[in-house]
């Protein structure tokens, strides 16, 4: 399984744009073959900066994802609200039976 975070922290004057575009497509995102959950959660004391939380099945899913048109057309849309460059973080967590 893969565990991915993305943190972004947008302009003040993009919060509630950002807010509108996520409700708009993680309907469209959950379809996407092996992602088996997805959450966008804001900072309580900083209402600025976001983080979304996603697991995916497989390194090749959440590749096909980005690779999508969906991904190329989101991810423009939400880096034009940046305050400043997004983080993004991958890790691969393998579960063995004992």
């Amino acid at each position: 399984m893969i565990v991915r975070i993305v943190k972004m922290h947008f302009r003040a004057e993009e919060v509630d744009n950002f807010k509108l575009l996520f409700e708009d497509i993680k309907h469209k995102i959950r379809r996407f073959d092996g992602v088996t959950h997805l959450e966008c959660l804001q900072d309580v004391n900083n209402p600025q900066l976001f983080f979304t939380y996603s697991h995916w099945e497989k390194p090749t899913d959440l590749e096909n994802y980005r690779n999508s048109a969906l991904f190329k057309d989101t991810w423009t849309k939400t880096k034009r609200m940046f305050a400043e460059k997004a983080e993004a973080w991958s890790t691969e967590t393998i579960f063995r039976a004992e």
